[in-house]
C-alpha cells in the first residue's frame, strides 16, 4: 500500500513538473510574451535543469530542443524511479523511447484542453487581459491560423477549433498506438 501511494504521489509530481517543461517549450515555439508573471514562473521553475543544455544545445529560431530533450530525459528518469519503486527494470533506449512518447502524448493533451479553454473564455470573458488568458492564446494561436485560413469564420462563429480537434483527436489515436507499440506500462 505505501509503495503504491508512493507511485502514485511520484507520478502527480513528475507529471506536473513535465507539464511546467513542455509548457516552456511550447511557449518559445508560439513566441509568447515573455514578460508575462506566468512566463516567468515557467522559465524559472525550469531553468536549473534547461541552461547546461542550452549551452551545448542552443535553440534554432524558436525551437528550443534543449527544452524538449530536458523533458524526454527528465520522463525516463521518471519511469527508471516508477520502475525500481516497483522493483523491474528495462533498456535505456525504451526508456527513453517511453519518455518520448509520453513528452508528445502530453504536448497533444496541452493543446487539447488550451483549445477548449480558448473557445470557453472567448463565450465568457472575450478581450480579458488576465495573463493566463493571454498565453493560453499565444500559443493556440499559430495552432489555430492554418486551420482559420481552411475555414474562415462564418457569420461571427470561429467554426475552426472543429477541425482542430478533428486533428488533435487524430493525434491522441496516433499516440496511444505509439504508447502500445513501445510497451508503455503507466
Amino acid at each position: 500500500m505505501l509503495a503504491q501511494i508512493l507511485v502514485q504521489s511520484l507520478q502527480l509530481l513528475t507529471m506536473f513538473y513535465l507539464t511546467i517543461l513542455i509548457l516552456r517549450f511550447l511557449l518559445r515555439l508560439a513566441e509568447a510574451d515573455f514578460y508575462n508573471p506566468i512566463t516567468q514562473f515557467v522559465v524559472k521553475a525550469t531553468n536549473p535543469p534547461v541552461a547546461p543544455f542550452q549551452r551545448m544545445l542552443p535553440p534554432w529560431n524558436n525551437f528550443d530542443f534543449a527544452t524538449l530533450l530536458v523533458a524526454v530525459l527528465f520522463q525516463s528518469l521518471t519511469y527508471t524511479l516508477l520502475l525500481l519503486l516497483m522493483g523491474a527494470m528495462t533498456d535505456p533506449l525504451t526508456l527513453l523511447a517511453w519518455g518520448a512518447v509520453k513528452v508528445l502524448s502530453v504536448v497533444v493533451t496541452i493543446y487539447f484542453f488550451a483549445v477548449i479553454a480558448m473557445i470557453v473564455i472567448s463565450w465568457i470573458a472575450p478581450g480579458n487581459p488576465h495573463p493566463g488568458i493571454q498565453l493560453i492564446q499565444q500559443v493556440t494561436e499559430p495552432v489555430m491560423r492554418p486551420f482559420r485560413s481552411v475555414l474562415p469564420p462564418m457569420g461571427g462563429l470561429d467554426l475552426s477549433p472543429i477541425l482542430l480537434f478533428l486533428v488533435l483527436n487524430m493525434l491522441r489515436v496516433v499516440v496511444s498506438h505509439l504508447e502500445v507499440a513501445v510497451g508503455l506500462p503507466f
